[in-house]
């Protein structure tokens, strides 16, 4: 008698298919986090433990302002263990990436900050936070991916780095999963495991990126991130400040970027193009075309 046939995992998917990380985080660079302690549902912005004026303001600041909004929460956290609400807002440019923190009486506090500031690169005037603040994607109902392989790493970060570690919503790219984003850099890393946890958190301590599960970074568009990845891969360049974007130049499917490391510039060739149409996710309805980004030069 033949057993079931195995669920669909999208992570195992892509390591099948032999998808580079290189260039596949998201594109923004202002974020809002607020803790919400509870269950999200698949769509973390409609959660019904978010008061209804709370679900649009976030919408609206993501639709108006290009904020990210994202749900962060500590599980086993009790009730009465903090009476508080904590909140993040970051800003994840490339020259002065900053974050700051406040602890509000209730989540409907939200509504009297100067979120919009955010999007425009302004401190809202909350408390500076020193980062890094690492950011572990554990949204189960989204994609059942994130859960599996998110909540090992997670438990790992949360032993490596306690105070700077949370659990977040969606951040995209499922099928790299596990994903972890650092602020306020803006840095995405894929595919990590428990293992990995506290290499990634030495890195930061240190001043240097993970290179082998680094995704991308997010001040930049699709092919940048690429081109950075593979330039750190072909020099090493580990340190967060080696490299500074100078210029980029696209004609078609080529984009060009030129870097500083040092003394010396660096231009990379990146051509991009989509894959043939697959399942993306655990949960897609329908095959989508992922980006694909081929390292043309590097002089």
């Amino acid at each position: 008698m033949s057993g079931a046939e195995p669920a669909f995992r999208c992570s195992r998917a892509s390591l099948d298919s032999g998808d580079d990380l290189a260039g596949s985080a998201s594109t923004v660079r202002a974020f809002l986090l607020v803790e919400a302690e509870g269950a999200w549902g698949a769509q973390a912005l409609g959660a019904r433990l978010l008061p209804e004026a709370v679900r649009t303001m976030l919408r609206e600041l993501e639709r108006r302002h290009h904020v990210r909004p994202l749900l962060i929460r500590r599980a086993g956290r009790r009730a009465g263990d903090d009476a508080t609400v904590t909140a993040f807002a970051a800003h994840a440019g490339p020259d002065d990436p900053w974050l700051e923190r406040t602890r509000l009486d209730r989540l409907e506090d939200l509504v009297d900050l100067d979120l919009a500031a955010v999007g425009e690169g302004r401190r809202p005037g909350l408390t500076p936070y020193d980062g890094p603040l690492f950011l572990v994607c554990t949204h189960g109902r989204h994609d059942a991916c994130c859960a599996e392989r998110g909540r090992p790493v997670w438990l790992a970060m949360r032993h490596a780095e306690p105070e700077r570690t949370w659990q977040v919503s969606h951040i995209g790219g499922d099928r790299f999963a596990a994903n972890v984003v650092v602020l306020p850099d803006g840095l995405y890393y894929g595919r990590m495991t428990a293992l990995d946890a506290p290499r990634l958190a030495e890195a930061h301590r240190t001043g240097r990126l993970l290179l082998e599960h680094l995704r991308g970074r997010t001040a930049y568009p699709f092919a940048v991130q690429a081109a950075e990845v593979f330039l750190r891969r072909a020099t090493d360049l580990l340190g967060a400040g080696d490299l500074r974007l100078l210029e980029t130049r696209r004609d078609g499917p080529v984009t060009t970027a030129v870097f500083v490391a040092g003394e010396r510039r660096w231009e990379v060739r990146v051509h991009t193009s989509h894959a043939e149409a697959r399942q993306l996710t655990c949960s897609a309805d329908r095959p989508n075309r992922p980006l694909r980004h081929e390292l043309l030069s590097l002089s």
